[in-house]
């Protein structure tokens, strides 16, 4: 496969990179990282502004109906940027689960508030440790009320609704989930903040106590839908995790082309260079599998599962070895307060375990793989 994005997605790319190195400075996300501000408003309203939180959703839903190519390709800009929005959350999570399993009428209603910026969603799948798995999850739905608890929910301290997962039947099977649209401000929802590695991606508990819910999609079909979403988010946050990667790498490599030591730059050092080398390498691989993921996402092609585990896989491993090495190659000034390799090292830990675990999407790769050559 010889995949590359148009002129005009580069172009929106480039727009894209503009635009937040102009709204999202450094100083706008240690303002959030100081806990000054739950997320960057002026930020989330100019990207709505600007069409980003609607580019794949339909125009007939207030979008701006390009597609899945156009959102991979501001994915990577706002992971780049480290930006301090619920981007990932709403847009990943709970439009794309909207967008398979909503009904025309729940798509009117949600769609356009999230395209405007109006509406801040989230997932509500995890119930404590644990990766995504049918038998996680405990939350009950009876008589359109949910009982339960959730944690950690991306977001969910800030979000106005949430598509929840829950267990409406007896068993563990995957028959046995379905979904849900909560109104988080309602009654019956108590949200409690919860500390993270990176303040700037918030994560929070909501309790349920007989909280009414709106079906989302047919009953017992959630778990599909949710592995459809988790699909389709894997590709989209390797495209953060890609952009973040990059720009620790060019952090690195300014510093050592910058930094003096015994009367020359410390990136003619070997060991710095190797350091830096093998940062490009990891980076470089997480592109080209989150290209395949693109590929697969925006032709709905067969290969998704596969191409969408491959891409999350590398691309946590490289965001977060070049994370690190970032501030190995700084040395002691890396982990200071004042300069920002820790944000990037902070974002890459949190955004790692966000759709399960490094080793269960391995493990789902190798499964998908063995069921693919069965077949």
């Amino acid at each position: 496969m010889n995949f590359d994005f148009s002129d005009e997605q580069k172009q929106m790319r480039d727009e894209a990179r503009k635009f937040l190195s102009e709204q999202c400075p450094p100083k706008a996300v240690r303002a959030v990282l100081d806990g000054k501000a739950a997320y960057d408003k002026s930020l989330w309203k100019g990207l709505a502004e600007m069409g980003f939180l609607g580019v794949a959703i339909p125009e007939k839903f207030g979008g701006a109906g390009a597609g899945h190519l156009e959102l991979c390709v501001i994915a990577e800009e706002m992971g780049r940027a480290l930006a301090p929005v619920p981007f990932s959350s709403t847009v990943y999570l709970a439009a794309e689960a909207i967008l398979i399993a909503g009904s025309d009428a729940q798509k009117q209603k949600w769609l356009p508030k999230i395209a405007s910026g109006e509406a801040i969603g989230t997932l509500a799948l995890f119930e404590g440790k644990g990766n995504p798995s049918p038998k996680a999850i405990k939350l009950t739905a009876n008589g359109g009320a949910l009982n339960g608890v959730k944690k950690p929910v991306p977001d969910g301290a800030i979000a106005d609704f949430a598509v929840v997962a829950a267990r409406t039947g007896s068993g563990s099977r995957e028959s046995d989930i379905s979904l849900f649209i909560v109104d988080l401000k309602a009654e019956g929802v108590e949200v409690k903040e919860l500390t993270n590695i990176d303040p700037t991606r918030g994560q929070a508990e909501i309790t349920f106590k007989d909280a009414k819910a709106e079906p989302l999609g047919a009953a017992g079909e959630g778990w599909g839908v949710i592995t459809q979403v988790l699909d389709r988010a894997a590709v989209l946050m390797a495209f953060e995790q890609v952009g973040g990667a990059d720009r620790a790498l060019e952090m690195g490599r300014d510093y050592a082309l910058d930094r003096i030591a015994f009367g020359r730059p410390i990136g003619s050092f070997q060991a710095v260079k190797h350091m830096l080398a093998d940062m490009y390498v990891s980076a470089t691989l997480a592109r080209s599998n989150s290209y395949y993921g693109a590929w697969a996402l925006s032709t709905n092609a067969g290969e998704l599962p596969e191409a969408a585990a491959a891409a999350r896989i590398s691309a946590t491993q490289a965001f977060q070895h070049c994370a690190k090495n970032n501030i190995q190659v700084h040395g002691g000034m890396g982990f200071t307060w004042e300069f920002d390799c820790h944000m990037y090292y902070r974002r890459a830990n949190a955004v790692a375990v966000g759709l399960g675990s490094l080793s269960y999407w391995e493990d789902a790769l190798i499964d998908r793989m063995r069921k693919k050559n069965a077949a």
